[in-house]
């Protein structure tokens, strides 16, 4: 940066600070970072059952925010002399929220149960509590150096941030507006958790069960509908999970999940190839062709943006060599987190990672050092595509990781795995950090502040995510059917057996069907950047299809639904009136279904209920 434009940006940072910074109002307040934690850790627990069944992880600050200012609107009224919930006070809490909600994310909910499933390797559960929060707490630290280039200088969109601190205006200025969107929220809320209960609670006392999926009472190649997945889910998960999804994404879902149980399955079955008609037996074949699209299509979008990834690879750079400001040339050197904080939460909090890696997952001292530059580099990567596509490219560094340590610890499995753990979770947590902070930075909340509440939250959550796991899954058997296909460890599973064993360990045939998915997935990506915007919507989107190669069909026919739905009250209502009914609608589906799953799991492994 020249010494002009340097300058420019100084006197645009002295600005912000005279007109936008409210350092006055209550942020990280007591309550905001025990409510923050609270609904934090319950929004984890709804994505580790999402995860577990989708491979995706849904957006937490947005329905962190609803709730706090759902619940604090209520407090406010009783006559106790609680002060008004304000706005930087929301927005302090949703980053704790965040902080815990995305435990599940970065490769954490991949790798665990890839692990689990590969080798039936299970750490002890406080290895995997430290391990959690020592690498998203890595993440936090890597966001520092570069949020000031990405935010207040280049000014990056972050989508998400921008979207929570107009949902925080919102809220805070129109009480109308938010007491509608709490109100979505409940009712929808309590309609999910209706469906969860008829379904999943197993008691003499109730007697009949809805089923897990409604199917049409016919025969499609000698055998039922519901044989092949093909029918719609008795639940509203998977419609909320569709809504907060493009409408590009839910038709993709749908094509890859016809195409994969409607059409490549039975041919696969009637040559022999495919030897049981269920989900476990078609997809243990078409996980090579879903994983194929999923990576290659990751990987290409990822090259494509070689412009970000030099840029970040500057500015990573300029975090070594960046000259000191003293108090008098910085207009926020008391305001944003000082540059010191990042070398030193490296080097306290990355040593102890590297030996838990070594105690638990066999991974080399030397290798598990090695991971922390190769972090910090993913985490600046992650950072910026996030904050210009609002996409973090977990499923690029992840692989890109596995790739690197296949190489440097031939034949080895679980160090494979886990490695590339590290580098999703750094990247996933400093993106995430980083579209907080830009949210705080529309709304004039302090940088410091977010940073404390996101580390409260990574604590939340990794306290919280690991105990879960454990009870929703006792053993790997669980893994891998319908009820959790777990896309996304089976992905991350089969890339790491096949750069451990060779693709000569594989059938001929799994063979041609990675070579085929790798092909699709790589020319998917190459269309959606060479082709105009307005034609882009007509080209299916690479995750949609390959994610429906490797769960249920009666899934994809649901998120579909869910996505056609959100697109037609788009379009109705336009875009910004439309996701006022139908963000809180979705939230409150999959929040009210899938919590009351996990209670229903967890009263299961207790044995309060039958299975």
């Amino acid at each position: 940066m020249s010494q002009d434009t340097e300058a420019e940006a100084l006197a645009a940072e002295k600005l912000w600070r005279e007109t936008v910074y409210r350092p006055d109002d209550p942020q990280l307040t007591v309550r905001a970072v025990i409510f923050g934690m609270l609904v934090g850790m319950v929004l984890c627990l709804s994505n580790l059952y999402i995860v577990l069944k989708t491979g995706w992880s849904v957006g937490v600050t947005l329905t962190a925010c609803i709730l706090g200012w759902t619940v604090f609107s209520w407090v406010h009224l009783l006559p106790f002399g609680f002060r008004k919930y304000g706005m930087l006070e929301n927005n302090a809490m949703s980053s704790v929220a965040s902080g815990a909600g995305y435990m599940t994310g970065g490769g954490n909910m991949a790798a665990l149960p890839a692990l689990l499933m590969l080798t039936t390797v299970r750490p002890s559960s406080w290895v995997l509590v430290l391990w959690f929060a020592g690498v998203a707490a890595l993440g936090v630290f890597a966001a520092i150096p570069i949020k000031r280039q990405l935010v207040n200088r280049e000014k990056l969109p972050f989508p998400t941030g921008t979207a929570t601190a107009e949902t925080i205006r919102l809220l805070h200025s129109h009480e109308g507006e938010g007491k509608r969107q709490a109100l979505w929220l409940l009712l929808a809320g309590l309609v999910g958790s209706a469906f969860s209960f008829l379904r999943d609670v197993k008691a003499s006392w109730k007697g009949w069960s809805t089923p897990e999926m409604l199917s049409l009472p016919v025969d499609y190649y000698g055998k039922p509908l519901s044989a092949w997945t093909l029918g719609v889910e008795g639940g509203v998960l998977m419609l909320g999970g569709g809504a907060l999804m493009s409408f590009r994404t839910g038709w993709s879902l749908l094509v890859g999940g016809l195409l994969t149980f409607g059409v490549i399955a039975p041919v696969m079955v009637g040559a022999g190839i495919i030897t049981t008609v269920s989900f476990k037996g078609i997809v243990g074949w078409t996980v090579w062709m879903g994983a194929a699209v999923l990576v290659s299509s990751g990987l290409t979008s990822f090259a494509f943006q070689w412009r970000s990834v030099a840029k970040a690879m500057k500015e990573l750079k300029g975090v070594i060599t960046r000259k000191r400001t003293t108090d008098e040339e910085d207009p926020l050197a008391g305001v944003e987190c000082a540059p010191s904080w990042f070398p030193l939460g490296f080097l306290l909090i990355g040593p102890p990672v590297a030996v838990l890696a070594w105690y638990a997952f066999e991974i080399p001292l030397w290798a598990g050092l090695l991971a922390l530059p190769i972090a910090l580099i993913s985490g600046v990567i992650a950072a910026r595509v996030t904050g210009e596509t609002d996409v973090t490219p977990t499923k690029a560094l992840g692989p890109v990781t596995q790739l690197i340590y296949a190489g440097l610890l031939p034949g080895k499995l679980v160090p494979n795995i886990m490695s590339a753990n590290i580098a999703g979770g750094v990247g996933l947590h400093s993106a995430d950090l980083l579209t907080n902070l830009k949210c705080g930075y529309l709304l004039g909340a302090s940088p410091r502040k977010q940073f404390y509440g996101q580390l409260f939250g990574v604590l939340a959550g990794a306290a919280i995510v690991v105990p879960a796991f454990n009870l929703i899954v006792p053993d790997a058997s669980v893994l891998g059917g319908a009820e959790f296909p777990a896309p996304a460890a089976q992905v991350w599973a089969n890339v790491s057996k096949m750069l451990v064993e060779g693709l000569s360990a594989l059938h001929p045939s799994a063979r041609w069907a990675a070579l085929v998915g790798l092909v699709v997935g790589t020319a998917l990506s190459v269309l959606e950047v060479m082709l105009p915007k307005d034609k882009r919507k007509y080209v299916p989107s690479a995750s949609g299809l390959g994610i429906g190669m490797v769960i249920p069909a009666f899934n994809s026919i649901m998120m579909f639904v869910g996505a056609a739905w959100a697109e037609w009250m788009r379009r109705r209502k336009g875009e910004k009136e439309g996701d006022k009914v139908t963000m809180p609608v979705a939230s409150g589906f999959i929040a009210g279904e899938s919590l009351l799953g996990v209670a229903v799991k967890m009263l299961v492994a207790f044995g309060y209920l039958q299975k």
